[in-house]
């Protein structure tokens, strides 16, 4: 990688700022872009694909979002999810089932295709992309976009290699655990979003019993 001057270093170009519309998103994420990445992670039946798709709901207010599920597919379990999120055919939001890495690159590299790209779940993917792959292939062909990974969890850190690396790469990590998102942004001081308040109640509830 060739160096750059200061001067041209000021000159580059910034990237884009997302405008949010969230008040609660607005102060936990900051003044984020379409550049790089992010990514929401957690153990199984937390929240994390329900988080992630009423994300999705709120960013599709800026731009187009598309939504890559290539875990579960567009299967009815699926699309009751979506329903739960809250989304509707009013949100400008576009599905894919599982696409390669090849594919994703060559769909995003055209001029109108969307800025912001979700690939749930980044598992899918693992044995394509090698973790220290991850920026070279991918990111670094998709400069103008913001792709946001969701992952699964293994002790507490993002699981397999692969979203452990998404994770250091990362300018927002959204961890999510009993139905609540805990934000860490580079962009802000982040904080928490509650997910489902009923839900989270009986989740923390009972971890504090237990911890008692």
């Amino acid at each position: 990688m060739h160096s750059i001057s200061t001067q041209n270093f000021f000159k580059k170009r910034s990237a884009q700022p997302i405008k949010l519309y969230n008040e609660v998103l607005k102060d936990v994420l900051g003044g984020v872009v379409v550049e790089g990445c992010w990514i929401v992670y957690g153990p199984e039946k937390n929240g994390k694909s329900w988080f992630a798709l009423w994300l999705a709901k709120q960013l599709a207010r800026f731009t187009r979002v598309n939504y890559i599920s290539a875990e579960e597919g567009l299967a009815d379990s699926f699309k009751e999810a979506v329903l739960r999120a809250g989304i509707t055919t009013a949100d400008n939001i576009v599905w894919n089932e599982y696409i390669s890495a090849d594919e994703i690159i060559e769909k995003f590299s055209k001029q109108r295709s969307a800025k912001i790209i979700i690939i749930d779940n980044l598992t899918m993917y693992s044995d394509e992309l090698k973790p220290i792959e991850l920026k070279k292939k991918l990111l670094d062909a998709l400069p103008n976009k913001l792709i946001i990974f969701v992952a699964h969890e293994e002790r507490k850190q993002p699981y397999p290699a692969i979203a452990n690396m998404a994770k250091k790469m990362s300018s927002v990590v959204i961890h999510i655990e009993g139905l609540k998102a805990f934000v860490t942004s580079r962009f802000s001081s982040g904080g928490e979003i509650v997910i489902n308040e009923e839900k989270a109640d009986i989740y923390w509830g009972s971890a504090e019993l237990e911890s008692n």
